[in-house]
């Protein structure tokens, strides 16, 4: 990829607005809707007696199955990322449609898991094309606006599903009335990934999701990056996945407790704006390794302590820091491969889904082991967040070794 970068002052600002908003939107449906919907609407079905608890983890686990197996294909795929980004937003609102118009677990499991595949290929076409664009006009900063994208996602199905869970609403329905939100959502995205889908540095530079090559080794110095963005992912899904079924518990009115993933979505989307500023005075891997810290608070809080304003205070944590970590992390391995950009991201997908896929089952396990299921939850965080911890601390060591290389090489 060119590292060649276009004077700010030449590029139009209404091209930078709509190549941001359209990635912003681009990764609000794929992640806020065909990944995270699932969420805030698994209470809903509960109480409509669609799904128990075990067919819910079933769904679940589904989804986060479909995310690792799209990561693991994604740098396979020769296409264009716009061509890629157009084929996983059409397909992540035909899939959420169609959970409204099925009523079978087996056929619902299939739908989560293709879109578990086209929320990776939407995220990783997003990020090569939008961060390849605006690194080369000089805007790297605004990739805080892209990934803001994903928050405001959540953020917007959270409220949606507050909004229209009243007494006679059917679940549904509302996945049906959410997808048609989202297909006019990605009529933007559309236009703007094929208007703007050449590279800025020449078209000898296409922002291609997958290049014709050899097998390619991971590039230098990532494999650490890998590890702790696995780590990140076995840390957080658990909260993002019962923090709902948590509130609910405490409070059964969707009015109420229906507002712990709006929450976290807007910490999600507000803390990638904060960070993207925070960042031009701190190194990433430090404020990498905070979030972590701050992640495992608000992993290990509803255990020790329930209650709702307890479960609004992890929302806060985990949800102010799991997009800043996604941001920095996606950034930090592309600044270390640039030229093989698309691979790298693409392994750094494939950590995460993989963590994630175990954040389940260890539960689950834990959940044979013990005789309480709370108990089995409790440990299940306990472990998140030891993994959180130990990640942050390997990040520390690495920022302190490179400021180390440095002293020396400048004594």
């Amino acid at each position: 990829m060119n590292t060649t970068e276009t004077r700010p002052d030449a590029v139009p600002t209404r091209s930078i607005l709509m190549v941001c908003v359209a990635a912003m939107i681009s990764l609000a449906v794929a992640m806020g809707v065909g990944r995270f919907a699932f969420t805030p609407l698994f209470p809903l079905m509960v109480r409509d007696g669609l799904l128990g608890n075990e067919t819910g983890a079933v769904l679940a686990a589904a989804n986060y199955l479909g995310y690792l197996v799209g990561a693991l294909l994604v740098a396979r795929v020769r296409a264009r990322a716009a061509t890629l980004l157009a084929l996983g937003l059409i397909g992540t609102v035909a899939v959420t449609a169609g959970v409204g118009w099925t009523a079978s677990v087996p056929a619902w499991a299939l739908l989560r898991f293709v879109a578990g595949v086209l929320s990776a290929w939407t995220l990783v076409a997003t990020s090569a094309w939008a961060l390849a664009w605006l690194a080369s006009h000089g805007r790297p900063q605004l990739a805080g606006v892209v990934f803001a994208g994903v928050g405001l996602g959540i953020a917007a199905a959270g409220v949606f599903c507050v909004v229209a869970a009243g007494p006679a609403s059917s679940a549904a329905h509302m996945w049906i009335e959410l997808a048609l939100l989202a297909g006019l959502a990605t009529l933007v995205p559309l236009v703007a990934s094929r208007r703007h889908a050449a590279s800025p540095a020449g078209p000898q530079n296409p922002p291609a999701v997958a290049s014709p090559a050899a097998p390619r080794r991971p590039p230098a110095h990532t494999r650490g990056l890998v590890v702790c963005y696995s780590l990140f992912g076995f840390g957080y899904i658990l909260p993002a996945t019962y923090l709902p079924a948590l509130a609910r518990q405490l409070i059964d009115d969707p009015q109420v407790f229906g507002w712990a993933w709006p929450v976290f979505g807007a910490a999600a989307a507000i803390s990638t704006l904060v960070a993207a500023w925070g960042l031009r005075r701190f190194d990433r891997r430090n404020v990498w390794a905070v979030c972590h810290v701050l992640m495992a608070v608000g992993v290990l809080l509803p255990s020790v302590w329930a209650s709702l304003a307890s479960i609004v205070i992890a929302a806060l944590l985990v949800g102010g820091t799991f997009m800043v970590i996604t941001m920095i992390a996606m950034q930090e391995a592309r600044a270390r491969a640039e030229h093989d950009a698309t691979a790298i991201l693409a392994r750094m997908t494939s950590g995460f889904a993989f963590g994630q896929l175990l954040g389940p089952v260890a539960s689950a396990v834990l959940g044979r082991l013990t005789a309480d299921p709370s108990t089995a939850l409790t440990c299940a965080l306990l472990l998140a967040a030891s993994g959180l911890v130990a990640s942050a601390i390997y990040l520390r060591h690495e920022v302190r070794q490179h400021t180390r290389h440095e002293t020396h090489c400048h004594a």
